[in-house]
């Protein structure tokens, strides 16, 4: 009798072992990528149903150069971790979300005194110089 070990090359138990002893490829590294390429890219600005009525009900006129101005400022805001803000103007006040980039609704200035917003955690201010 043969009281040698032998290697045995097709053993499933050894073919698990082997598997999980190599190191894995992590596709987070890739997840990562694609999260940095989105974060990277500008999603346009998106005006609520809800938004475009008060925008309209109340006269408020916002200029292209603004809305890409307010655009900007929600970016950075996001970089920041800010979701909801508030955007403050010489003659509106906008509620934002910026993790959808969307205008969620809009009042006149002077509506916004002794106001109280809630579910905002940040807010951006943009007044003409």
């Amino acid at each position: 009798m043969d009281h040698r070990i032998h290697q045995l090359h097709n053993h499933p138990l050894q073919q698990q072992s082997l598997k999980t002893s190599q190191p894995a490829k992590h596709s987070s590294a890739k997840s990562f990528q694609t999260h940095l390429q989105e974060a990277q890219t500008q999603q346009p600005l998106k005006i609520s149903k809800h938004a475009q009525k008060r925008l309209d009900e109340r006269n408020i006129q916002i200029n292209e150069s603004k809305w890409s101005e307010i655009q900007d400022q929600m970016n950075k805001a996001k970089t920041k971790g800010v979701t909801d803000s508030l955007v403050v103007l010489d003659d509106a006040t906008l509620v934002v979300n910026t993790k959808n980039n969307t205008v969620i609704t809009a009042m006149g200035r002077k509506e916004t005194n002794h106001h109280v917003f809630t579910n905002i955690n940040g807010t951006i201010v943009l007044q003409d110089s």
